[in-house]
């Protein structure tokens, strides 16, 4: 069996966690979850980096130990990763005694190697990164990273010969590890190729300035260069440096099938794609398999952090919208490798298209009508060549390849194709309108089977990504299995139950408003949080896939209408029966709309947003006593109504159930 071990960074302690923390344990937990999916046994490592400056500092402001501040903060670490679901098989703390075993260890073995030696150092120091930068390196004399003035500083340091290893590195960022690159994406390997092309120098691994962390063996008055000291973790988690070293040997040993992998941020790239693979050549030690390198999460476009004070904090969104809606939310909206930038419209924009409208919506409408149609019970019949069959089969290899090329964001948009293609399958069989017809008849039950297979499938696509959502389907569905039972064999068509008891029709994802989301001051003061205190409570549990909380609505913008104001619009259901672009015009789609009996052509100005195909067949709802008007010389019998989408103006349709009649009245 393949092994899998797949590690996070561990998290400073002198803050509380914020989203770009999130991020990352989440991807990792979703990594976690696919490979355990897969078959592989895998190993999940996530935990806290205790020592150095950083803690001092904030030790000394408090009056406390940096001891305290660790204790009090790694819990919350801890618990929030409980809280949100996070499947870590060990968590690891840079005090503990395990992992300095490991530290002393790993330095011994460099030093035997000869590549340790005392000298006289000084240059720009970045406290919040604890790193010297070259001059060229600074950024209008700034940090690249924390945009904060470096101070200059001198003292006696412990060197490690890093000069020795730029060959070897750059030899190894040619080769790769069992196939793959050792850094991915593309265009971080190459930022790491230019950094040792350009010369490596050597590197100092102690300090004498700061007291808070690993005494250097050999060298009294040093203690262990934090970045030294964090690194360690990796292995000093499975027990290397100690008695019992069988899981160092079984996920790190080099072996056919076996995987090492460190998920890291890019303003960390360097010291896991160099320095660590040095350490690890002079200590003649196995190197991890990939350094695979996200982007960071912005704010006001600009990287979250606790020194610009832009930073957004999990706990609001989950406590409003649930877990899954925030696991969904990251990895669907961040190109992984890219850079993406955080906001409340675009939180809550996807929240509604994808969950509420997509997820929740197509499985309520396709639960209820079979829940209606068969007493309750899924239908009786199987049916084998359909076309939801074969978008799932397309959705399982693009799902496959998103994971096992990193792009998350494809995986989600896999998913995303299915529920459209069983949403347009519903719509285009109209099972409401047959069973009047034609009564329950076999046809009939197949076309129910395949909508509820083709959910049940998009439920097993979704465990690793969002775990309390996909169960949630299942149950819905008549199948009692945990999430963290299902294989890619449970991805094979036909392992919906027949004739088994569905759960009563109930909203999975509520719709959000995000007016009222956004008008609400607890929502945004408790989401961006410009603040320096420490504050040591853990959030919430929160229960996965939770309604939105509702929040108070915003004063209305315009003058009230009346009942007999409203009375006199005439709202309608109408379906469409054909669409196209309008000739030389970027927004008009001319469209055949039945209302009722009638079939009327309205011209709307939605073509930026619509392509033709996509309007077959959909409900929508019109105004159908406005006035005639002509559009690019078309007359339009009726409007359209849709949504305009913060920021960018986009039209978005109001949709309705696809079981409601043309023509019907909205009132």
């Amino acid at each position: 069996m393949a092994s899998f071990y797949v590690t996070t960074p561990i998290y400073y302690v002198n803050d509380r966690p914020h989203i770009g923390h999130l991020y990352t344990t989440v991807v990792a937990d979703t990594l976690a979850r696919y490979r355990r999916f897969s078959g592989d046994r895998v190993r999940f490592l996530t935990g806290t980096d205790e020592h150095g400056q950083n803690i001092e500092k904030v030790a000394r402001r408090e009056g406390v130990s940096p001891r305290e501040v660790a204790d009090r903060h790694a819990p919350v670490f801890s618990r929030l990763w409980e809280s949100i679901g996070v499947t870590n098989d060990d968590f690891i703390r840079t005090t503990e005694p395990r992992h300095r075993a490991g530290v002393e260890e790993l330095i011994r073995r460099i030093a035997s190697s000869g590549d340790l030696y005392l000298a006289g150092h000084e240059g720009w120091y970045c406290a919040s990164c604890e790193a010297y930068y070259p001059e060229k390196d600074l950024s209008d004399g700034t940090c690249p990273v924390h945009g904060s003035k470096p101070e200059w500083q001198r003292e006696e340091n412990v060197f490690f010969r890093l000069s020795r290893y730029g060959e070897r590195l750059l030899e190894l960022y040619e080769k790769g590890i069992d196939g793959r690159p050792f850094v991915y994406p593309e265009s971080r390997l190459n930022e790491v190729k230019s950094f040792v092309e350009q010369g490596l120098k050597d590197l100092s691994v102690s300090r004498t300035a700061i007291q808070w962390g690993i005494p250097f063996p050999g060298y009294p008055g040093h203690v262990v260069y934090v970045w030294l000291d964090a690194l360690t973790n990796y292995i000093s988690a499975l027990g290397f440096g100690q008695a019992d070293s069988a899981l160092y040997q079984d996920y790190w040993e080099p072996a056919e099938g076996r995987r090492a992998v460190h998920l890291v941020g890019k303003d960390i790239l360097r010291f896991h794609a160099v320095y660590w693979p040095a350490f690890l050549m002079s200590a003649s030690l196995p190197l991890p398999s990939q350094v695979v390198s996200h982007g960071w999460w912005l704010k006001d476009q600009k990287k979250m952090s606790k020194s610009t004070g832009n930073v957004v904090r999990p706990a609001d969104l989950i406590e409003t919208f649930g877990v899954d809606a925030l696991r969904w939310h990251l990895l669907a909206e961040m190109a992984f490798g890219q850079d993406a930038n955080f906001s409340d419209e675009a939180f809550v924009n996807r929240y509604n298209a994808d969950l509420a409208n997509g997820i929740g919506n197509t499985v309520s409408r396709a639960v209820r009508m079979a829940y209606d149609a068969f007493s309750g019970k899924t239908p009786d019949e199987r049916c084998e060549d359909n076309e939801v069959r074969r978008a799932a089969e397309e959705a399982v290899a693009a799902w496959t390849e998103g994971f096992e090329s990193y792009r998350f964001q494809d995986a989600v948009d896999a998913i995303r194709r299915l529920l459209t293609a069983i949403d347009g399958y519903i719509a285009s069989r109209e099972p409401w309108k047959r069973i009047k017809v034609e009564g329950l008849t076999p046809a009939l039950a197949r076309v129910h089977h395949n909508a509820l297979e083709g959910l049940r499938i998009v439920a097993v696509l979704a465990s690793p990504i969002v775990p309390g959502a996909s169960g949630a389907v299942l149950a819905r569905l008549g199948i009692d299995r945990p999430v963290s039972s299902l294989s890619r064999q449970d991805l094979a068509w036909g392992g919906l139950p027949l004739g088994v008891p569905l759960a009563k029709p109930a909203a999975l994802f509520p719709r959000a408003d995000l007016k009222a989301y956004l008008s609400a001051p607890s929502a945004k003061e408790k989401t961006v949080e410009n603040e320096t205190k420490n504050e040591s409570a853990a959030p919430a549990t929160p229960a996965p896939a939770a309604a939105p909380t509702p929040a108070p609505a915003a004063a209305p913008a315009e003058p009230r209408i009346t009942i007999d104001d409203f009375a006199r619009m005439d709202l309608r259901v109408g379906e469409v029966l054909a669409a196209e672009k309008v000739e030389k015009s970027k927004k008009l789609m001319k469209m055949s709309i039945k209302v009722g009996e009638e079939v009327r052509t309205v011209v709307g100005g939605i073509a930026t947003a619509y392509k033709p195909e996509d309007l077959v067949g959909r409900k929508l709802v019109i105004v159908a006593n406005l006035a005639p008007a002509k559009l690019m010389g078309i007359e339009s019998n009726g409007m359209v109504l849709a949504a305009s989408l913060p920021g960018t103006g986009e039209p978005s349709l109001l949709a309705v159930d696809p079981a409601v009649p043309s023509g019907t009245r909205v009132k």
